[in-house]
């Protein structure tokens, strides 16, 4: 059996690095290119639940609370660009407003920047800030690192291949 194109775009895996980041909030959308993204799990607590009948029914597993979500975005630092900055500013300056959580839309992309996957992480709260480690012997490009706290990951296959 002949490997056609087509064939190859259903059923082989999506390369990773062909992906959008847009951040969310009252204002509307901004899109932030990202070296990085990681943490995009969910996680449950397992709970151990014992009937009155334990010793005959067995032991059951149940998931309990789900955990937050944490993720960890890396950038490149640009000029004109201090949006993580504003953000982690917005959030601890004034925490009851309504900039503070954010939701963050990440888009896994086909060869033709279709979107093919997406994670809307809800609620996003910036928790940590850290600029590049600084040293003069290296030519690195200067990163910086955000960590988020959120409520819960939603995935969207829109799978139109």
């Amino acid at each position: 059996m002949a490997i056609d194109k087509q064939f190859i775009k259903e059923n082989y895996p999506l390369p990773v690095y062909n992906y959008r980041v847009t951040v969310l909030d009252s204002a509307g959308a901004v899109q932030i290119s990202f070296a990085e993204i990681s943490g995009l799990q969910v996680e449950y607590e397992p709970v151990t639940y014992k009937h009155g009948l334990s010793y005959l029914m067995g032991d059951k597993i149940i998931p309990g609370m789900q955990q937050p979500i944490n993720i960890t975005m890396k950038k490149g630092i640009v000029k004109s660009q201090d949006l993580l900055q504003k953000w982690i500013d917005e959030a601890y300056n004034n925490p009851f407003g309504e900039n503070g959580k954010r939701d963050v839309l990440i888009e896994l992309c086909d060869e033709n920047a279709d979107t093919v996957l997406s994670w809307k992480v809800e609620k996003a709260l910036p928790t940590k800030l850290e600029v590049p480690s600084f040293d003069a012997n290296s030519n690195e490009v200067a990163i910086e690192t955000m960590e988020l706290l959120a409520h819960d990951l939603k995935v969207n296959n829109v799978s139109s291949i």
